[in-house]
């Protein structure tokens, strides 16, 4: 795989070499030297290229150009630095649309909307895949029609922004124009003929009073996709294996009012969205109702909003900004097509199985004040913070958990009430100073206090020295943590899961939970990080722009969802509470200690290379180093561990080592064509019980489009034009034995399992 990587950057360096040779004397710069960032950083009329810390800018013309039916999926092929698993069966999972940055979890990345703090899932995963014992933010919640751009801060800001930014920060910009708009429909099947989709957006801009209103809404539905392979033990495809069935609505505002000295700014996002999974395959005697054994289908039902309104404006130099933001999330699960074996032949094969809600609502405060008379120039920013939080379980049905339960998913049915909530408040200075001009120094602190767990101090220091004209030097360092979520703390369910291979029935339990206490559990703290950055800039020379970072994460007291703990000493303690219900246990630990290390590079040209006809260049490489420091012993069976082999690879070694992107856009008058080409390395997992390295797959699109005079574009595509996939599973006995051999791979899968598709595109804009 590294040589097929080093092959990747070679030819893509060549490609930016031919194209800056043939440049002509009216070379449009670089589009990363004139954007201007609202990310890391409170000074205004600051670049991307300016900054202190690595962060890329992502348009939102190249993300929906990608033609992705999601938002994850997109920023997947786009960015070095971020992996978006395609996992094809686990409901938690498959139906919410995380991603990680830097290797880490979804849920050590601070996710911003128009720099407000987002909410995140009320739908924990505890499922066997990327992200196991985290709830992340859903980016099916934002339309890509309605984003203008995505800042991605590749460096932690826990200092700046709180909780969570430990990977980095991911900052979404929504459009925010008074004038024109756009209209989208989009088409696309797989080569096997399944997973057909259909997309429609449309997005406006109107003035309002001397200010503007955005509106954007959207639609898609997808067929599932289905690659199980045939059941050896019925000569049948018994297992679904894909993309879930999935519909989604959402629609975007965002809107500005002048209020004389002041202006009055709000923004948010709605959306329902319905997905549907299959559990694992049940074999005939599982119940009555189904001879030929069934395969039962869960179903959540997601609605989201959220919703920001604020005030902002200036007394004299000063800015100030006033906020109150408000995030919703609740997912309502159905159980179909399954059966509660404890009532026989009695049984329904439908239940409702109750659901999560988790609500946030954020009061943010801050004034900023440029030092433009102080040495060389720099901005003092001071702000405050106060949030609440709320997460609560609805039972199922009772006859959803009575006895064994509904098979695939018994149902939410909490030992005990479920209606947590906790508050927070946090106070921060941000300060930059050029001392001299070429050299700008920051510096941030900031103090978060939690009414369950205390307060937590956090710091950030930034260098950057302008050595030269277009090079520049650049480094960061700062402590960072991330709260225990709510989720992670209360959530509580019985349902059906793997263990060795096998179904077994495992209570998820909080760390309050006498059973959880008994086995080893402990009240959560929170993650502490350190990180250091370290890197280079070039450019723009003549639209060139080279950038090149090294960074370090140390993790103590990482949050993880223990292993399955059964045996005869669990049974004891089962059996000593009068618990029939399930037969293993696991909860949420500190216990493990990580460190991350790596390289990021990208490249950037863009220019005319004749009087009609312009290219763009962008290419990114990222090096990720995960590894296990150290993992703490049960404290009250040391004989079982809390973490096994197969929950250390989801924290260490699941996600690609390395990854190259490259996209090439070649525009000669109306005309335009597309080429990405995305290369993603090594990882290594346990997808059944044996440890397995799959190997490093690469995927090509390629896309064309006309535009008319009227604005309309015709645009068509292939999607994985050489048919990658990911490698099978090689330990094949232990498929047949647990699937007859229905699983083609794992899920750690960056490239899905669909293989070639094709798409057709129509656009307006005006």
């Amino acid at each position: 795989m590294r040589s097929r990587l080093t092959g990747v950057a070679l030819c893509a360096a060549l490609t930016t070499t031919a194209a800056a040779q043939a440049q002509s004397h009216d070379t449009q710069p670089t589009a990363a030297s004139d954007d201007i960032i609202v990310t890391g950083t409170r000074a205004p009329d600051r670049t991307a290229l300016q900054s202190s810390a690595p962060i890329d800018v992502v348009s939102g013309d190249r993300i929906t150009g990608q033609a992705m039916p999601d938002l994850g999926r997109a920023l997947n092929f786009l960015d070095p630095s971020i992996n978006f698993a395609r996992a094809a069966t686990t409901a938690s999972a498959a139906n919410t649309r995380p991603i990680t940055l830097r290797g880490l979890s979804p849920d050590q990345t601070l996710v911003l909307v128009n720099g407000k703090r987002w909410h995140a899932n009320a739908v924990l995963n505890v499922n066997n895949s990327i992200g196991r014992g985290s709830a992340g933010i859903d980016l099916d919640t934002i339309p890509e029609a309605a984003i203008e751009r995505i800042e991605i801060l590749r460096d932690g800001a826990a200092a700046q922004y709180g909780s969570e930014a430990i990977a980095g920060v991911v900052n979404i910009i929504l459009k925010s124009n008074a004038h024109g708009g756009a209209g989208d429909l989009l088409g696309a099947i797989t080569e096997a003929g399944d997973g057909a989709s259909g997309a429609v957006s449309a997005s406006v801009g109107l003035p309002l009073g001397g200010g503007h209103i955005t509106l954007t809404v959207a639609a898609r539905h997808a067929d599932p996709t289905n690659r199980a392979l045939v059941d050896q033990r019925f000569g049948r495809v018994t297992y679904r294996i894909g993309d879930p069935l999935s519909s989604i609505a959402n629609g975007a505002i965002d809107l500005a009012l002048p209020l004389g000295g002041a202006e009055l700014y709000a923004f948010g996002t709605a959306t329902r969205k319905r997905s549907n999974n299959a559990a694992g395959f049940r074999v005939p005697g599982f119940s009555p109702l189904y001879p030929n054994g069934f395969l039962p289908i869960i179903e959540p039902t997601i609605d989201d909003i959220g919703a920001t309104v604020g005030v902002r404006g200036t007394i004299a130099t000063a800015r100030w900004d006033v906020s109150e933001s408000y995030g919703y999330n609740r997912a309502n699960f159905q159980m179909f097509n399954t059966a509660n074996a404890s009532l026989g032949a009695a049984s329904p094969t439908r239940f409702d199985s109750g659901g999560v809600t988790y609500r946030q609502a954020v009061t943010d405060a801050t004034i900023s004040q440029p030092l433009d008379g102080v040495l060389a120039g720099g901005n003092i920013a001071v702000g405050g913070q106060y949030r609440h939080e709320s997460y609560g379980i609805r039972n199922g049905e009772p006859l959803a958990y009575f006895g064994l339960g509904a098979d695939g998913f018994a149902g939410f049915n909490p030992r005990n009430p479920t209606d947590a909530r906790h508050n927070a408040w946090a106070a921060f200075v941000d300060a930059e100073l050029r001392p001299v001009r070429p050299l700008l120094i920051g510096g941030a602190a900031r103090y978060d206090h939690y009414d369950d767990f205390g307060g937590r101090a956090t710091w950030r220091l930034t260098a950057r020295l302008d050595a030269a004209r277009g090079v520049a030097l650049r480094g960061t360092i700062g402590t960072g943590f991330k709260a225990p979520s709510l989720q992670q703390q209360y959530f509580s369910a019985v349902q059906g899961a793997t263990s060795a291979g096998k179904l077994v029935t495992v209570a998820t339990l909080p760390v309050s939970d006498p059973i959880a206490a008994a086995l080893g559990a402990s009240a959560l703290k929170p993650e502490r990080s350190r990180n250091a950055t370290l890197g280079v800039v070039f450019g723009p020379f003549a639209g060139f722009v080279f950038t090149a970072d090294w960074f370090h994460i140390r993790i103590r007291d990482r949050i993880a969802l223990s292993e399955q703990l059964g045996g005869a000493a669990v049974n004891a303690v089962l059996a000593a509470n009068d618990i029939t219900g399930f037969s293993q246990v696991r909860f949420f630990t500190n216990a493990v200690d990580t460190t991350t290390e790596g390289v990021e590079i990208t490249a950037r040209w863009a220019g005319r290379i004749g009087s009609s006809t312009h290219l763009a260049v962008n290419l990114g490489y990222g090096l990720f180093e995960n590894r296990l420091d150290q993992l703490r012993a049960n404290p009250a069976l040391p004989t079982l561990p809390l973490l096994a082999n197969k929950s250390i690879l989801f924290l260490t070694a699941a996600q690609p080592k390395n990854k190259a992107t490259m996209q090439v856009q070649l525009d000669r008058g109306p005309l335009d064509l597309g080429l990405n080409l995305a290369a993603f390395g090594t990882y290594t997992s346990a997808p059944l019980v044996a440890t397995q390295t799959f190997g490093g797959k690469e995927t090509l699109d390629l896309s064309a489009g006309y535009t008319l005079r009227s604005g309309i574009r015709i645009g068509a595509g292939v999607q994985n034009l050489f048919d990658a996939k990911p490698d099978p599973i090689a330990d094949q006995s232990a498929v047949i034995a647990a699937t007859g051999g229905s699983f083609p791979t794992g899920e750690e899968t960056p490239i899905g399992v669909n293989g070639r598709s094709y798409y057709l595109r129509l656009s307006a804009r005006f």
